[in-house]
């Protein structure tokens, strides 16, 4: 009976990485030693094991064979003549595919993973790579973690080949939108998530995922925004800013989602995109729908697509469109949200290559007239119109305009 740690433990401490997480393999074993040796047994589709001090898990080498379409048709063979590289060949990636011995330390490569890892290449251990659709998923994910300039991965182009050979067979379609979510979220904070759509668009299955994300490569932007660069290019400028500036998952997804609408306007009105902010609110609400996002990262980026332009253009709002935005988006109710709608605009104005340096006045802007409106004493203003309950939000919006309208005289004076 031998113990080692696999995986990404390794990967991470080969990179100088710090290791979060320690996975462990166990050669030579049955479950009845196992249990003899004071492990508690936790694994329902195969055995794992919880070391009877440290807790950690332990899992008995074991092979898997393919049996029904997607990441969930397999079943698990385990058994003490399992040996550690039959283990280790069902990994997806070289990188993820050593062993450190815990005994005496040596690191087991049988698929020169740590050449891979120094040449920066992500490439599959095996045919078997194919038979696990979230395997494309979880390989754009590592290169929004690692690809970061100067070290930027590649895929191996026999990797990127089979693939595209998977999203072919239909075996991206397989996955559930519970997974899919997942996965996207989790790159998207990562230190670099266009890398991941990159990937993903280079085999195809971004366009089986988020079609509507894929439609707006060779799509132009307006010309007084950044015409050298098509929108697909400019949202993943600006969710790289987002990454950047270490935003929370709602800002960076409606930072993804923002310009959708964009994709859908006919070639014959580029490079003008005229209405796209609707036609944007409805195609996030789609995907929303079909990948069963959250709430909170639904309602933020349904805002962005709807009121991204608005807010770009704050410093010329009059007071009462001001409060209009503010009403529209609950800001009064959830301040913080709208907050996290600016910062999610502030990323668009962001999503361009040569403005490094530049300000967004509109953050402040707002975010002070939200602050001038709160200040209006809807309370009170109820008092005075006791049996008019009619005229109440009347009075109200009408105080919180002039509230708005003093700030902003207040600032020009």
């Amino acid at each position: 009976m031998k113990t080692y740690i696999v995986g990404g433990a390794v990967r991470d401490a080969l990179l100088g990485l710090p290791v979060q997480d320690r996975d462990h393999v166990v050669v030579g074993a049955t479950p009845e030693q196992m249990l003899a040796q004071g492990y508690t047994p936790v694994g329902k589709d195969f055995p794992v094991f919880l070391h009877p001090r440290t807790h950690e898990e332990y899992a008995l080498a074991r092979t898997e064979r393919k049996t029904a379409p997607g990441y969930k048709g397999f079943v698990f063979h385990t058994d003490a003549d399992v040996s550690l590289e039959e283990d280790l060949i069902r990994r997806d990636l070289t990188i993820n595919a050593m062993a450190l011995d815990e005994t005496d330390g040596s690191i087991q490569d049988p698929f020169n993973g740590k050449q891979d890892l120094k040449d920066r290449v992500f490439r599959h251990v095996s045919a078997a790579f194919a038979e696990d659709p979230v395997r494309i998923l979880r390989l754009a994910r590592f290169a929004a973690r690692f690809s970061v300039p100067p070290h930027d991965f590649v895929v191996a182009p026999e990797t990127n080949a089979l693939m595209q050979q998977m999203v072919q067979a239909g075996e991206v379609d397989a996955l559930v939108p519970e997974r899919v979510w997942q996965e996207l979220a989790r790159g998207l904070m990562e230190a670099r998530p266009s890398r991941m759509f990159d990937l993903l668009r280079d085999c195809g299955a971004l366009q089986r995922i988020l079609p509507e994300l894929d439609a707006l490569w060779g799509v132009p932007q307006p010309p007084k925004h950044h015409p050298e660069i098509d929108t697909g290019v400019h949202v993943m400028l600006v969710v790289d800013y987002a990454a950047g500036k270490s935003y929370s998952l709602p800002v960076r997804f409606a930072a993804l989602m923002h310009d959708l609408g964009k994709g859908v306007t006919p070639s014959s009105e580029w490079p003008r995109h005229h209405g796209h902010e609707q036609k944007g609110v409805d195609l996030v609400e789609a995907v929303c729908q079909r990948l069963k996002v959250p709430s909170e990262c639904r309602d933020l980026a349904v805002m962005a697509a709807r009121d991204h332009g608005n807010i770009s253009r704050a410093l010329e709002l009059r007071p009462n469109t001001i409060i209009a935005l503010l009403e529209r988006s609950d800001a009064f109710r959830k301040p913080q949200r709208f907050l996290d709608l600016l910062r999610a605009s502030e990323c668009d104005c962001f999503g361009r290559a040569d403005l490094p340096d530049a300000s967004f006045p509109q953050y402040d802007y707002l975010a002070a007239a939200l602050a001038a409106a709160q200040q209006v004493k809807a309370g009170e203003i109820a008092q005075g119109y006791a049996g008019q309950p009619q005229q109440i939000a009347l009075a109200i919006r009408n105080a919180r305009i002039e509230a708005v309208r003093s700030y902003v005289e207040s600032i020009k004076s």
